[in-house]
């Protein structure tokens, strides 16, 4: 099945995601790494902000491809394949940064472990939802790691990083909007309290955990939280109508 109707001729085909994952792919294979060897300075809370977040973007993402392929579209299950490579892929970057900071990664944070066991006791359109929330959440974080530091090797990484996650937000409200198409008003009323519900919790959460490195950023926690809010605030619409079949 190449495509998803979602109602009155509107289609999702998830094979133009798979062109763009593959040509962002040989498009970083061509660009190559950045210059690891400068090495980069940064502060402590930085670092150990840094870290967890490197945490939550290695899985493997094996939980997620299952369900994908049980979804019965090999071109979304293609595409999820690569857009995991592209998750992967920033934690590599990320894993480097630190390195080349003196840092070491670390193994786990109780944040992902949360996020993760949630996800997992989910099905597909759930599982994206709540992986809609780190991702908008991610979205910020790169924003302010980008031009909150002047270290010029951070700055790169989160540019690169950045660039991709913006794609990601797209990709996955598609599906959502596709898995959405048939559900009542009611219904779509009722997803849409539980995912602010869950933004909400999750952005005060990573707000107070990752505070010191905020502070370094210029941004105060109250901000970010704003920020996250707003952000969201244009996306959850694209991807849950509330009223009658989905928006485009």
């Amino acid at each position: 099945m190449e495509s998803l109707l979602l109602g009155k001729g509107e289609t999702v085909d998830f094979a133009r995601w798979t062109r763009e994952f593959e040509a962002k792919a040989i498009a970083r294979g061509t660009a190559g790494d950045p210059d690891w060897p400068r090495g980069a300075r940064l502060d402590p809370a930085v670092i150990r902000s840094i870290q967890r977040f490197q945490v939550g973007e290695s899985g493997d993402g094996a939980n997620l491809i299952a369900k994908a392929d049980g979804a019965g579209d090999p071109e979304y299950a293609a595409a999820a394949r690569l857009f995991i490579a592209e998750e992967r892929n920033h934690a590599r970057l990320l894993a480097l940064l630190l390195r080349s900071a003196g840092a070491p990664t670390i193994a786990h944070h109780w944040t992902d472990v949360v996020f993760t066991r949630l996800r997992r006791a989910l099905g597909l359109r759930l599982e994206l939802m709540v992986l809609m929330v780190a991702e908008v959440v991610a979205l910020q974080y790169y924003r302010l790691l980008r031009g909150g530091t002047s270290d010029p090797l951070t700055t790169q990484v989160a540019a690169l990083i950045l660039s991709e996650e913006k794609r990601h937000i797209p990709f996955h409200c598609q599906r959502l909007r596709a898995d959405f198409a048939t559900s009542s008003r009611a219904v779509r009323w009722m997803a849409l309290s539980a995912w602010w519900t869950v933004l909400v919790g999750a952005t005060i959460v990573v707000a107070h955990d990752h505070g010191p490195a905020l502070r370094e950023f210029g941004c105060r926690r109250g901000d970010f939280v704003r920020q996250v809010l707003g952000l969201f605030r244009t996306i959850a619409p694209t991807a849950i109508s509330p009223f009658g079949r989905s928006a485009r």
